[in-house]
């Protein structure tokens, strides 16, 4: 490949519009255009990237599992019968045929592996199957950000498994995991595997591999001491004890009048907020009668200085609101700002507590009166709730397991596994028979991962000013040979000696062979991702050239006719 004949289109100031290193790299880098929101072409370099990260990724699936390629066009029928295409929202691209059916953009395929087994898999000695595809998928992103970090239209890995039961699912589950660790270690992530939310998804586990980069989207909670991880969306902890000792008391009310937010409150009684409760009224569907919601009041209660996890109340109780103003005051008798867990007005309320509350003394919280508040008060003493986990990790809060203080960190997220469970299997009538001539309906788990996060991910670990450097394994090309001064007929001929030797001995590289200044050359190969350089300038006089790794400043002088054995034997050093 020669840089001369080669189209890599790349830009000395960075675009008005990026803002992450990546995009802004991937842009002037030449490996990516904009066609609109959310959605880009790829150019030479990022097409080259793509394809080796996909090489990766099919071989270590190809060792666990069978590589099919389904549409992305989906009859709404499926998603219908799942739930999903409600489920969804704006999320999915909703289209109809000429004939009015309504038809979807696939952004994952669930449905459309389930009820293939549905007509094909019979008996339990068909199963295990790991099915997997890698195939182009659509999300109507509100708001596409950060390059090609969240998009509309994307490449992904997703493979499904079919299995007879749990300790089926398990294996099948543990296979995906380690192949995931091999693609990725391959790669050559930094990463973490963490416990995740399943969201619309469902099932009853799942895990994420998460790259920790400044422009990740996701935060994660992670321990040093026992290597605990997980999406705040999950993570459990100890927040830190208050201050100063609590004591009992008996409840008191005081007047505040004006105080509402746990804010004033803390300044009108020279508190801390963590001495104080904060009291949230939720109204939660209970049950259904005739297609109507039974809307039930909840009482949260949370410590004053923490805050509730949107995702884990919303586990808790699927589809809660916050209520509104007048159900505040029809069920507690008092408006927002002055509720609390003591003497509501209306039984039906039930009382949750998060358990950053358990052995706390002496609190203070709203009175269930305008304009006053209780101190005193002693969970477990002076009321009785149910026991909840729904506040917000923080970091420097204590690890669950070894009391060590966690980190809170963005990242972003490269892979997701989940165990589904039976929602597909069952909605799309997936059948077989068990060794004891039994109907049985197999369980299923989904394996996800991002193509464009991957080459994301690296070049967010991997940059500086002048630009970045993939892993070997993932860059356009290994090495680029800088050929300082191509009007020099000693130069030339050298590169090109180097470059042969390269190719032959299984090294892709890039020639730069453009009639250039060398300054240009230099810039360019530091910018476009190439992680070695052999660069042929004026040494050549005396039979030597320079070898430099782009992750490392300077280089070293090595002799030109053993640099391209020298840089082999240290890519296979490199793995």
């Amino acid at each position: 490949m020669r840089w001369s004949q080669a189209f890599i289109p790349t830009l000395r100031e960075a675009p008005a519009d990026a803002e992450s290193a990546s995009h802004i790299l991937l842009l002037r880098a030449g490996y990516v255009r904009q066609l609109s929101a959310g959605v880009y072409s790829y150019l030479l370099l990022g097409q080259r990237s793509l394809l080796k990260i996909i090489a990766i990724v099919r071989e270590e699936m190809d060792r666990i599992g069978q590589e099919f390629y389904l549409p992305a066009l989906h009859p709404a029928e499926l998603w219908q019968a799942s739930g999903r295409w409600t489920g969804m929202g704006d999320n999915l691209f909703r289209l109809k045929d000429r004939f009015q059916r309504d038809l979807c953009l696939g952004m994952t395929h669930e449905e459309n592996m389930a009820a293939i087994a549905a007509g094909e898999l019979r008996s339990y000695k068909q199963l295990p199957q790991i099915w997997y595809q890698i195939q182009t998928k659509f999300r109507d992103e509100p708001r596409p950000r950060g390059g090609l970090l969240r998009v509309r239209q994307f490449i992904m890995k997703d493979a499904y498994s079919f299995d007879l039961d749990e300790a089926g699912l398990d294996a099948s589950y543990q296979k995906h995991h380690d192949a995931y660790c091999r693609i990725f270690d391959r790669c050559g992530l930094r990463y973490l595997t963490v416990e995740a939310h399943s969201g619309q998804m469902g099932g009853s586990q799942s895990q994420e591999f998460m790259a920790v980069s400044p422009a990740g989207e996701d935060w994660i909670a992670s321990c040093r001491g026992c290597g605990y991880a997980a999406n705040l969306e999950k993570a459990e902890s100890t927040p830190p004890p208050p201050a100063e000792a609590e004591q009992d008391a008996a409840p008191e009310a005081f007047a505040t009048p004006g105080q509402r937010t746990i804010d004033e409150v803390s300044r009108f009684t020279g508190l801390p907020a963590a001495k104080l409760i904060k009291s949230l009224l939720y109204m939660a569907p209970a049950a259904r009668a005739g297609g109507e919601a039974e809307w039930q009041p909840r009482l949260l209660l949370v410590r004053g200085d923490d805050e509730v996890n949107e995702t884990k109340l919303l586990t808790l109780w699927p589809e809660a609101r916050p209520a509104h103003p007048a159900e505040i005051e029809q069920y507690t008798g008092a408006p927002a700002g002055s509720v609390g867990p003591v003497k509501l007005r209306h039984p039906a309320v039930k009382l949750y507590a998060d358990r950053a509350l358990i052995g706390r003394r002496g609190l203070v919280a709203g009175a269930n009166r305008e304009g006053f508040h209780l101190r005193g008060l002693t969970p477990g003493r002076d009321f009785q709730p149910e026991w909840v986990e729904v506040r917000q990790v923080r970091g420097g809060d204590a690890c669950r397991h070894c009391g060590q203080p966690l980190e809170v960190q963005p990242a972003i997220e490269i892979g997701h596994i989940f165990k589904l469970g039976r929602k597909y299997s069952q909605s799309l009538n997936v059948r077989v028979l068990d060794e004891h001539g039994k109907e049985a309906v197999p369980i299923m788990g989904s394996y996800g991962i991002g193509m464009e996060r991957i080459l994301t991910a690296a070049i967010e670990q991997n940059h500086d000013a002048q630009g970045f450097w993939l892993p070997p394994a993932i860059a356009p090309f290994q090495a680029v040979v800088s050929i300082v001064n191509t009007g020099e007929a000693a130069m030339l001929q050298a590169g090109e000696r180097i470059y042969a030797e390269l190719r032959r001995l299984g090294i892709d590289a890039l020639l730069d062979d453009r009639n250039e200044r060398p300054g240009v050359k230099f810039k360019d190969a530091d910018l476009i991702g190439i992680p070695w350089r052999i660069t042929v300038g004026k040494k050549i006089a005396s039979g030597e050239v320079e070898l430099g790794k782009r992750s490392r400043p300077g280089a070293e002088t090595v002799p030109a006719d053993q640099a391209a054995a020298d840089l082999a034997r240290r890519l296979h050093a490199d793995g």
